[in-house]
């Protein structure tokens, strides 16, 4: 290369096209200067570059890594398939390009010319528009003079050679202990999976393609959703790429948005109405309460301005801060410079990209927990009064985001690299790290502020076992706490993968999400909630005679199970029932019904309410209960699956009604 070939040679030439710039008054204007700029860059052979192509405009993604783990190829690559990127990227791995062009900053975008010479940079992010106009004007500048070609350039992405998987870069994964639920960010598939304790998938929602449409579950669409919180029928997520803050709502089979514009926003203060409120890259959310009921508000962790937001469900008030309405949206911490500062005063404090929320409500803990990603420290938000205060990992310099490693210890002793996951386990006061660049999980005492690793062995893989620390993971990006503090659920990102630490075994293992007849291996455009699994062939299969109905009434299935002499219900692995209505899924609001079986020594009301006006059917409709029942010898020994199925014909009258018709289904394992 020239020896003067870099940005700061650049520079000072461009400096003075940029001061025009911005002194001009029309979009005619700035492209005049813009031409004049180029006709002067012609002539200057210095800023030439001549190992680069001369045809055409292509874009090339040159990746100087930060941390250790992003030089690594196979994370580049999988970096490259997680973000949907389909142009070349260069794997600057030792900075070789990084020193050479003198590039200080990331992002900076450089423009190169037909001739191999620099013509533009643009150092930070937010120049949309000037990028257009530089891009734009330099292509009718050279189309001119005839130095373009308009030949494709012919590539092989690497994505189209790999084989389906269920989940692609699974982000975070949330749990409703309530209702023995997961939610899970399926983000690469762009959709949002609701499935039970044991894996069998109730809601498919979004994907395969992204999109950004609210409406009916089977309708809507996201953009490489990230985090995710699940509270009984309510499903609350952080769309990442849409910059939006969605609301599943299970019960009325709706999406709707409650914060964002669907464009990446530049305000670092908010305080609008959530619908009207620009965002930026939210990546996880939180479920808080703040001055009102509880879990009136979400907190989210804005990685795109570096700040912890709060978006208010019912009214509400922040700490020495005035009433918030129901919809608001506005910043709670963070300055918004990319910073490791800790603060007595929220405003003041920065943050680089938090990434992870866990909050801690209880005293004395009395905190929201925050992964940092960039600056690699998990930092705690109290929420009486916002101060920021290092929990673990980074170092006292706040300029300083380069103070990462994999070391235990206390404090700013312990080293993470790049934590994208926190997770609180109320029961034993533990805060759980998913720390991502070191493909570990590891664990935090808020009380003396020690880190110590539970599982992973520091390398990628996808190993299980036979110990914690014997199994390995692939920037594992979140994590939730299940049973009580007794099992995580890791969202396994580059193995695409949701995995199950058991604590009290010190085991790894997979969360078995169904997949016969549930989802296809490579997902397709899913219509709300998937169907169930098959029955084994030894289930028994009871055919009803058909029940007169009528348009609006409920029908009351009352299940009445009896188990094998001597034995009982099977704890650890939960008995359920589902609801389905095959071909005629519009009787149950396309959904699959489904619930927990824990008690059989009364029967089982399961009630299912009509349409009150019908869609036009040839045959007559059926409801299918079907069964799985767990069950083990009393005092202990041999287990067994039982499964039966229960299939209702129904003959609908012509007139809506209202009460309900009760039928007993009854069987003896």
């Amino acid at each position: 290369m020239a020896s003067k070939c870099n940005l700061s040679a650049l520079f000072p030439i461009q400096s003075q096209l940029d001061s025009a710039l911005d002194n001009a008054t029309n979009q005619q204007e700035k492209e005049n200067l813009v031409y004049q700029y180029l006709r002067k860059l012609d002539d200057n052979d210095d800023l030439r570059i001549p190992d680069f192509d001369e045809d055409g405009l292509v874009i090339v993604g040159v990746h100087s890594a930060k941390f250790p783990n992003e030089k690594v190829l196979q994370n580049v690559r999988s970096a490259v398939l997680r973000y949907n990127i389909t142009h070349p990227v260069v794997n600057d791995g030792d900075a070789r390009l990084w020193h050479e062009l003198e590039v200080t900053c990331w992002p900076t975008l450089v423009l190169i010319g037909p001739r191999g010479n620099l013509l533009f940079s643009l150092v930070g992010e937010g120049h949309r528009e000037r990028l257009a106009l530089f891009t734009n004007t330099s292509l009718r500048h050279y189309r001119d003079k005839v130095l373009l070609s308009d030949h494709l350039v012919g590539t092989k992405l690497y994505r189209d050679s790999l084989p389906p998987s269920l989940l692609s870069f699974p982000g975070k994964v949330a749990v409703d202990s309530s209702r023995k639920r997961l939610a899970i960010a399926d983000t690469g598939h762009h959709r949002v999976l609701v499935v039970s304790s044991i894996g069998l998938v109730l809601y498919s929602i979004g994907g395969p393609e992204s999109g950004r449409k609210d409406g009916n579950l089977d309708e809507a669409t996201f953009c490489s959703p990230q985090g995710i919180v699940i509270k009984g029928d309510t499903v609350f997520v952080a769309d990442t790429e849409n910059h939006l803050i969605r609301k599943i709502d299970l019960l009325e089979g709706q999406v709707s948005t409650l914060a964002g514009v669907g464009l990446q926003g530049t305000d670092m203060e908010g305080g609008a109405m959530g619908p009207q409120q620009p965002i930026s890259s939210p990546w996880d959310v939180a479920l808080g309460t703040a001055g009102g009921e509880e879990d009136n508000m979400l907190w989210v962790a804005m990685a795109g301005t570096h700040q912890i937001w709060a978006l208010f469900l019912e009214n509400g008030k922040l700490p020495k801060r005035s009433e918030s309405k129901a919809g608001t949206c506005v910043r709670f911490a963070g300055s918004g410079n990319e910073e490791n500062r800790n603060n007595a005063y929220p405003q003041k404090a920065g943050f680089a990209q938090p990434s992870g929320l866990a909050p801690a409500p209880e005293e004395p803990w009395g905190c929201l927990y925050v992964a940092d990603s960039e600056s690699s420290t998990v930092r705690s938000l109290a929420l009486k009064d916002g101060a920021v205060k290092l929990l673990v990992g980074g170092e006292r310099d706040p300029l300083n985001l380069f103070a990462f490693g994999d070391v235990d210890g206390k404090g700013v002793d312990a080293k993470l690299q790049h934590p994208l996951g926190v997770a609180w386990a109320p029961d034993q006061g533990l805060l759980y790290v998913a720390d991502s660049y070191n493909h570990k999980i590891k664990v935090v005492d808020p009380k003396t502020r020690q880190c110590l690793v539970v599982a992973g062995t520091g390398e990628a893989g996808d190993v299980l076992g036979p110990g914690l620390t014997e199994s390995s993971f692939n920037e594992p990006g979140g994590l939730c706490v299940g049973e009580g503090g007794r099992v995580l659920y890791v969202a396994d990102t580059n193995n695409h993968h949701i995995k199950v630490l058991d604590l009290d075994t010190k085991t790894v293992s997979l969360f078995p999400i169904s997949v016969e007849d549930a989802v296809d291996s490579a997902p397709t455009k899913s219509s709300g909630p998937c169907k169930v699994p098959k029955l084994p062939k030894s289930a028994s299969r009871v055919k009803m005679p058909p029940l007169a109905v009528s348009p609006g009434q409920t029908v009351n299935l009352e299940l009445v199970l009896s188990l094998p002499e001597g034995t009982k219900l099977t704890e650890d692995a939960p008995s359920f029932w589902t609801l389905s209505a095959e071909g005629n899924e519009w009787l149950l609001g396309n959904q699959v019904v489904t619930g927990d079986i824990t008690n059989l020594s009364q029967p089982l009301s399961i009630p299912a309410i009509l349409p009150a006006v019908l869609k036009a059917t040839e045959a007559s409709p059926s409801l299918t209960l079907s069964v799985w029942v767990y069950c083990c010898l009393a005092g202990g020994g041999a287990c067994m699956m039982k499964a039966a199925s229960f299939t209702q014909p129904l003959q609908i009258g012509s007139t809506p009604r209202n009460g309900s018709v009760t039928v007993t289904l009854a069987h003896a394992f």
